[in-house]
C-alpha cells in the first residue's frame, strides 16, 4: 500500500494553535472532526482560511485534516491560514514570493498583554482618590 504524500505544518495566532495534514485531493477540509463550514460558520472566517489557496491558485486540489485548539474562532482561523500557507510552500517552490507579499507567511506577534500587579488589568489603573 502506497501512502499518499502528506504535508504537515503548524500555525499559531494569539493563544490558538493549528496543526494540519495536507494531502492531494478534492478540496475537503475537516476541522476537529467537523466539516470546515460547520466549524467556522461565518463567511469572513471561511475566506480567511481559503486565502492562501486563492493566492497559490490551488483551490480544491488539497484535502486538509486540521487540529485546532486554544483561543477563539478568529485566532484559530488565523492559525489555520498560517499553517496552510506554510504547507503550500512544501508543495510548490515558486510560491514563497507571492505568499510573502500578501503577508500569509508572517506570524502575527500580537498577544494579550499581561496583567500588572497593583492594578486591575494590563493598562487600567485603580481609581485615584485625592482625599
Amino acid at each position: 500500500m502506497v501512502k499518499a504524500e502528506e504535508f504537515i505544518a503548524t500555525g499559531r495566532r494569539k493563544t490558538a494553535v493549528a496543526r494540519i495534514r495536507m494531502t492531494r485531493g478534492s478540496g475537503k477540509i475537516e476541522v476537529n472532526g467537523k466539516p470546515f463550514e460547520e466549524y467556522f460558520p461565518t463567511p469572513s472566517l471561511q475566506n480567511t482560511i481559503l486565502q492562501p489557496f486563492e493566492i497559490a491558485k490551488s483551490a480544491g486540489s488539497f484535502d486538509l485534516l486540521v487540529n485546532a485548539h486554544g483561543g477563539g474562532a478568529t485566532g484559530q482561523a488565523g492559525a489555520v491560514r498560517l499553517a496552510i500557507a506554510r504547507a503550500l510552500l512544501l508543495t510548490q517552490d515558486g510560491l514563497r514570493t507571492s505568499l510573502k507579499e500578501q503577508g500569509m507567511l508572517t506570524r502575527d506577534p500580537r498577544m494579550k498583554e499581561r496583567k500588572k500587579s497593583g492594578q486591575p488589568g494590563a493598562r487600567k489603573r485603580f481609581q485615584f482618590s485625592k482625599r
